[in-house]
């Protein structure tokens, strides 16, 4: 299984993919929304999506909602990791589609603890 992460940033990519590491996946790296779609649309294996808000071209919220568009992807559970903290922003991108809304700066306990509030667990993962 895999886990899509979008993020502009090199640094917070290697980051984020030893967390989901951690729990079995799999990383498949994109820089920014347009490339996350690509991915999406040639690999069927990707089980989880991280998403950074703020990338050039396409950003995160844009992505959001091309993909909660697609009907084959209406479930694919993704998580928002950013640095966007007003309130009405993180409740346009719950209202786009994402199921969980991680702050950076975090630690890998708290996106561990998000994820497996929307059942995302290393048991699933394996």
């Amino acid at each position: 299984m895999k886990a899509l992460i979008l993020d502009d940033s090199r640094a917070m990519r290697r980051l984020l993919g030893r967390i989901v590491n951690s729990l079995g996946f799999e990383m498949i790296e994109a820089e920014d929304g347009r490339d996350g779609l690509q991915t999406l649309r040639t690999d069927d294996d990707i089980k989880l999506v991280l998403v950074d808000w703020n990338m050039p071209g396409m950003n995160g919220l844009e992505f959001v909602e091309t993909v909660r568009s697609q009907p084959e992807h209406q479930w694919l559970p993704m998580v928002m990791v950013t640095t966007e903290s007003e309130p009405a922003r993180m409740a346009r991108a719950l209202m786009a589609g994402v199921d969980e809304f991680v702050m950076k700066p975090f630690t890998a306990g708290i996106l561990l603890e998000k994820l497996k509030l929307i059942g995302v667990t290393a048991a699933v993962a394996r």
